[in-house]
């Protein structure tokens, strides 16, 4: 049965940040993931992780003024990506996490080739140091109507740019809200990926809210997950239509529930 992880940068948003974590544990999530936590203590957060008995999965490079896709895929942003990507590292190591997300970044389209030989340089000296710490690079294609200009659009894009990386703990994250909108074809590129993906992230197309609704099937989809032979966690990254434990009704099928008062 796919396990399913909640985002908090998303879910339980009416809460305080080291709130969400409890309220998590509390309908049924054993993982949780996380974007931009830098303005959370680390140890606090930590400890949240601990008395709940969380997994923590994984937390995004930080986004920087006029940069807010990131600049991994920047070329001339080399010294500062590394900058970014150290802190990054050493916060998910403080978290007990398994995975840094580095965002690639917006270029012009004529820069593309660029881009992409940057990125890949990058990735290869974030994933050196993420094996000392026995951590996991993942890069993400997320969709051009959300994110106009993102270098990472589709997951034929970073198979070849993992291709090229040549590091076995570089791995996409396969969201199906982003590909579902840059191609569709959802589990036949699913599968034909499956070596690579990392981690899935879900959500409702083309609304982002529950995935209860719209383009997808996602009973289908978790079906698949379980009958392809994914053992990973499922990261439940959707803005909620109102109070995240009203909208729970979709996991009941996979053990989330918020508890009978």
């Amino acid at each position: 049965m796919p396990r399913l992880a909640a985002n908090l940068a998303y879910l339980f948003a009416d809460r305080p940040p080291l709130d969400r974590f409890g309220a998590a544990a509390a309908v049924g999530f054993r993982a949780v993931e996380l974007q931009y936590p830098y303005d959370q203590d680390p140890a606090a957060m930590r400890a949240a992780i601990d008395r709940h008995a969380l997994t923590m999965l994984g937390v995004n490079t930080a986004p920087l003024p006029g940069a807010p896709s990131g600049i991994a895929g920047v070329p001339g942003r080399e010294s500062e990506f590394a900058a970014l990507f150290e802190r990054a590292l050493a916060l998910a190591v403080a978290l007990g996490g398994r995975a840094v997300h580095c965002l690639a970044g917006v270029v012009p389209d004529d820069a593309h080739d660029a881009a992409e030989a940057t990125f890949v340089s990058n990735l290869r000296d974030a994933a050196d140091r993420a094996a000392t710490h026995d951590l996991t690079i993942l890069i993400e294609p997320l969709n051009t109507v959300d994110r106009p200009g993102y270098l990472l659009t589709r997951a034929e894009q970073a198979a070849a740019i993992l291709g090229r990386v040549e590091r076995a703990n570089v791995r996409m994250q396969f969201d199906f809200y982003h590909q579902q909108i840059m191609g569709g074809d959802l589990l036949r590129r699913f599968e034909r990926h499956l070596p690579l993906i990392g981690h899935v992230q879900i959500a409702a197309v083309p609304s982002r809210a529950e995935p209860d609704e719209g383009e997808v099937n996602y009973a289908n989809v978790l079906a698949a997950l379980d009958r392809l032979g994914y053992a990973g966690f499922v990261g439940c990254e959707y803005v909620p239509r109102g109070r995240t434990e009203d909208g729970l009704g979709w996991a009941a099928a996979w053990g989330i529930a918020p508890a009978v008062s």
